[in-house]
Parts: structure tokens; sequence; C-alpha cells
């Protein structure tokens, strides 16, 4: 049995921060002959602080990193620990992993107010995530993605940006071009495409041909995604692809100032890293302010210098230490804008999961019993490891910076 899923929109409804419209962005940019730059939605790198510092090097749209839309859904702990935003933070969307539409549609909505759009990741090829039936695995199932945004679309107004991410498919260029226009179908804003399948390794080259065909076949906006390290590199993909954005992962982790042409970090981006990291209202944990400046520092410094930075773990002070023995960098005043306290109404969740409770759904959904638990995603991988380690482009790597199955 199908269920439709609809909510009522109040268009009265307060706004805690401004709204950017994300299609407005597009045509903005079509009409004035250039293209999006566009900050990949990174697992637990794309974080508030990070989003701050690639704005201001040139990024014009970011993206939160990849959420469970069960845990957002289910846990308030795990919605406080996710998702965290302030009042200068956008252009900004969210992005979903959701395999049903109910997770996806009440996710969308408690986050409504913080955000100017939602994406729906179809594209991570991690072993976990498409044994779960998550990211990629969805590329099977392009009618049940084409319901699940379509359910979106048509309860959010027109100026909210709805999304997906996906990959091409094994079979055949035409299949994937033909998934494309079914998911277009569907009303969304636009469409970002890695030019890898999900099979394809990291020294696999993006096909950027079928990046063109994909682009040159639909009429919504295409964001190029893969083995974007540099302007050049973004440069190069528009013009050969023609295509309306352009995101870049692991190289944008590596430089955060690549949009604005540096082809290395330069130390005034470091700089910027330092004074965000060490106002008292972040969130962002010291493991993760060491490994965004393992990545920036990458190539500034020895292969000694390397070796000696990766041993400063869980000591800041050394950090900083380091960074002005070898550069003469200290965080200085910084006025970074505090974060939103965010609210999420779960009311229209909880009806839904208890209703489809009472009857035969096969969605693996049990009726809400407590805000109080980590959530389904987290209560079955904290036990695994005591820091998460999923990914959709990156992820926290010890030795070295990105194994073969990343983006």
């Amino acid at each position: 049995m199908r269920i439709s899923v609809l909510v009522t929109y109040f268009e009265s409804m307060d706004e805690p921060k401004p709204k950017s419209n994300i299609g407005d962005l597009f045509d903005s940019a079509r009409l004035e002959g250039r293209y999006l730059k566009i900050c990949a939605p990174m697992v637990r790198y794309s974080k508030l602080e990070f989003r701050n510092l690639v704005r201001s090097f040139d990024t014009d749209l970011t993206f939160t990193s990849m959420i469970m839309a069960d845990s957002f859904c289910r846990s308030e702990k795990a919605r406080q620990n996710e998702f965290t935003t302030n009042k200068v933070d956008t252009p900004l969307i969210v992005q979903f992993a959701a395999k049903n539409t109910v997770d996806f549609l009440s996710a969308t909505e408690m986050c409504y107010s913080y955000v100017d759009g939602v994406d729906l990741n179809c594209g991570c090829p991690q072993r976990w995530a498409m044994t779960d039936g998550y990211g990629s695995a969805l590329l099977k199932s392009p009618e049940l993605v084409a319901d699940m945004l379509a359910t979106v679309r048509r309860n959010f107004p027109s100026t909210f940006s709805v999304s997906v991410k996906v990959r091409l498919l094994s079979k055949s260029l035409k299949a994937t071009i033909d998934m494309c226009r079914k998911l277009e179908s569907s009303g969304i804003t636009f469409i970002t495409v890695h030019g890898r399948t999900p099979a394809d390794k990291t020294n696999v080259p993006v096909n950027k041909d079928a990046l063109k065909q994909i682009k040159d076949s639909l009429s919504i906006p295409v964001v190029a995604n893969g083995d974007i390290f540099s302007l050049r590199h973004a440069d190069a993909m528009h013009e050969i692809t023609n295509c309306d954005g352009v995101m870049a992962a692991r190289g944008i982790l590596s430089n955060p100032a690549m949009f604005a042409g540096y082809e290395k970090t330069p130390l005034e981006c470091i700089q910027k890293w330092l004074n965000i990291t060490t106002e008292a209202d972040t969130d962002i944990t010291f493991q993760a302010m060491h490994h965004h400046l393992t990545f920036m520092a990458e190539s500034l410094l020895t292969r000694q210098q390397r070796v000696e930075f990766n041993n400063l773990s869980k000591d800041k002070q050394r950090v900083l230490d380091f960074f002005w023995r070898e550069f003469e960098l200290q965080p200085q005043p910084y006025d970074h804008p505090h974060k939103i306290e965010c609210t999420f109404d779960d009311t229209a969740y909880r009806q839904r999961v208890c209703v489809l409770d009472t009857l035969d759904e096969p969605i693996n959904i049990t009726c809400y019993q407590s805000e109080n638990t980590d959530g389904a995603y987290f209560m079955t991988k904290v036990g695994e490891s005591a820091d998460i380690q999923v990914k959709e482009d990156v992820d926290f790597m010890d030795g070295s910076m990105f194994d073969e199955n990343e983006i």
C-alpha cells in the first residue's frame, strides 16, 4: 500500500535567518556567462566553520555534511550534533541520506527555516551505504527517488531548492540520461552528477563527455562533480561540459581558497581557520580542526614537518605553537557570528510514523518513542567505532588523505 504524504506549508512561519534563492543564483550566473562554484557535502568536514571559511574565498554555494535523515528525524541529540548554522551561513543546502519519503520530507520540514534548499544523496558509493539502501543503492530505484523528490517539491515554495546528487549508471549513458530526465520531471531545481559510476575508483578519469551529454539533455541546471582540484580544473570542466555549476570536494578540502584562484593554500586562509576555530562559540572538535590543517598545510610543509604536525594530536596549544614557529601565525580576534539556537518541530514526523506503524508498510519505521536516543543510524554505528567513519567524499584518514573508494 502506498501512502501519500502531504503537509501544509504556512507562509507566515518565522525565518530566523536570511534566505537565498538558489534558482536565482543559477539564473544570474548563466546570464553573466559564469558558473556557480560549489563546496561539496563532505561527511565530518562540511561543517559551519568550514563553510564560512570557503565563502570568504569566492565559493558561491555550500552544502552541509551528509546527514542521516532517519537519525535527524528520530533524535534531538542527532539534530543538535549534526546541524549548526548562523545568520551569514547562506546560501546553504542541507543534504540528507534517506531511503523513504517520510524521513526525507520530515527532515526537510524540520530544517526548512535554516536552509535554502535540500538535497537527496544518491551518490555515496560506500559499502555501508549500499548495504543499507542509501546513496548509490537508490540509483536502482529511480521511481522511488523521483517520488521522494516530488513529494518534497510540492510541499514547499518554489523559492526553496530541491535537488539530488547522483552518479553515472554502469549500464549505459542512455540509461543515465533517462534516469536524470525522470528525476528532472519531479520538479527539482537542479541536479549534481558525479562523472564516475559507483564502482569506479578515483584513478578512473571523470567522464566529461557523459557530463556534457547529460547537460545537453536536461533543461534544469546541471552541476558537474569529480576531479576538481583547482580553479583551472573548474574552468575547464565548465568549458567542456557547459555545466551550470562545478562542485569540489577533495580539492577544496586541501585548498579552501581554490575557487579564488590560489594554486595552494595561502597563509591568509590558514590564518582565518586559526581565528575561526579558536572562537568560543564553535562546535568544531580538536580532531576536525587538526585534520583540516593537515590537509590545508600539506603543500606548505616538508615531509619532516608533516610527520611532526600529524603527531600533535589532542593538544591544541602545540598545534598553535607549531604554526607560530613555522609561519609566525597565531589566532587573532575574529568576528565570527554566533550560532543560531535551532529548534526542530518533529510533531508531523511523530504523527506520520505512528500512523504507518499501524499499517502493513514495508518501510521499517516503528512508532516514535523517545527523542533521547541517538537515532537508528548512530545506535548501529557508534558501537563499531568510537569515531564514526563514514564518507560521501572524504573522511578522517590515518596515514593518507584519501582511500581508493573516495570521490
